[in-house]
């Protein structure tokens, strides 16, 4: 987003103290544009982050919500709407259901990363229309962080979070389409295997981490502020005739 944006406007950021998430507030508040982060219990970090933007003369309001609850989000946005203007949604919440094998897979955990990961998100973006569409709103763009394991499948015993993603892509060409009319963009994007807590059990491995990273060909995993970059661009009213696409972040793709 370009600097010295209005000062009423705000950014909303979903899993938005941990992560990619994170790197998001910290550039979209260095923007100008007052953000709200959106985090699920982390109360400590959610301070620390939000200390840290302030010292940088950015605007950042937390806001404890699990988006696996309609009832906090709608809590939540409406707390939004109370702040300012929203224009932009970034929905960087999303868990990994753990590894588990097809045979094996746990009616409770698929539930769980399909609130999180599909429903959850969805439900975020109905609420964020409803503020930034126009005609009540001025428009704005939504960026949806998905994964390339959309793409592949998931690495091992990861089907089910692979599908959940995959779902997150099909339902942002689907949505992108149908709020255009109303002034709303809305992107797809993919990160590959980045530097979070998604990934430090992979990490932890060393040689399971260079198996990993010789399959990357740019030859290392993303760093989340890699990925929270083009996140940002994107939410740039001068990205105005984008909308729909799918984006992969994967450093140059995927090689076996």
């Amino acid at each position: 987003m370009k600097a010295n944006a209005p000062r009423g406007h705000i950014v909303a950021v979903t899993g938005g103290t941990r992560g990619i998430g994170a790197s998001v507030v910290r550039r979209v508040a260095r923007t100008g544009v007052s953000v709200v982060a959106l985090y699920r219990s982390d109360d400590a970090a959610a301070e620390a982050l939000r200390a840290e933007v302030e010292a940088e003369g950015g605007r950042l309001v937390t806001i404890r919500a699990d988006v696996s609850e309609e009832s906090d989000i709608v809590a939540a946005f409406g707390r939004i709407a109370e702040l300012g203007t929203l224009v932009g949604l970034v929905n960087s919440a999303g868990i990994d259901g753990g590894k588990m094998r097809v045979e094996d897979f746990d009616a409770d955990a698929l539930n769980a990363t399909f609130r999180t990961n599909v429903v959850g998100l969805m439900l975020c973006c109905r609420e964020a229309v409803g503020l930034m569409g126009r005609p009540t709103g001025q428009g704005g763009a939504i960026v949806n962080v998905s994964s390339m394991a959309a793409t592949i499948g998931g690495r091992g015993q990861l089907s089910h979070y692979a599908a959940s993603k995959a779902a997150v892509d099909t339902f942002t060409v689907g949505a992108a389409k149908e709020l255009a009319a109303r002034g709303v963009r809305m992107f797809s994007l993919r990160p590959g295997a980045t530097v979070t807590d998604m990934t430090a059990g992979m990490r932890s491995d060393p040689a399971r981490l260079v198996a990993v990273e010789r399959t990357i060909a740019v030859g290392r995993l993303a760093t989340a502020d890699d990925i929270a970059a083009p996140i940002v661009r994107l939410l740039d009213e001068d990205m105005a005739y984008l909308s729909g696409a799918r984006i992969d972040a994967a450093g140059g793709g995927l090689v076996f």
